[in-house]
């Protein structure tokens, strides 16, 4: 546990982590992307604790927001610290698409008679 500008944060400090992008995916689940350019996916519904009781409301959950790279949700009542979204978080990495060769299809005029 450490502390910053009197806010008690759990876990080890991170220097500079901070959440530059989160988008709400299905099923709890949250896209996080930090300024280390890591994307990782958190699971809100493992969130424990009063604090987080209100993330199973839909409206509530669906909607999270940044306020200096902490995610936050309700105006601010709900947040999570970078670094306990990090450590509670695992690595996401797109899937890679195959491209497939451009296919050219020649148009044929047919005149009507």
């Amino acid at each position: 546990m450490y502390m910053v500008n009197d806010v008690c944060y759990a876990g080890s400090p991170k220097e500079g982590l901070k959440v530059r992008a989160v988008k709400a995916l299905r099923g709890g689940m949250l896209l996080l992307t930090f300024s280390t350019g890591e994307e990782r996916l958190l699971d809100t519904t493992e969130l424990t604790g009063p604090a987080f009781e209100r993330l199973a409301e839909g409206e509530v959950w669906s909607h999270p927001s940044l306020f200096h790279g902490v995610i936050t949700w309700a105006d601010g009542e709900i947040d999570i610290a970078p670094e306990g979204a990090y450590e509670k978080s695992y690595p996401y990495t797109a899937p890679e698409y195959e491209s497939y060769p451009e296919v050219v299809v020649e148009k044929k005029v047919v005149s009507e008679k």
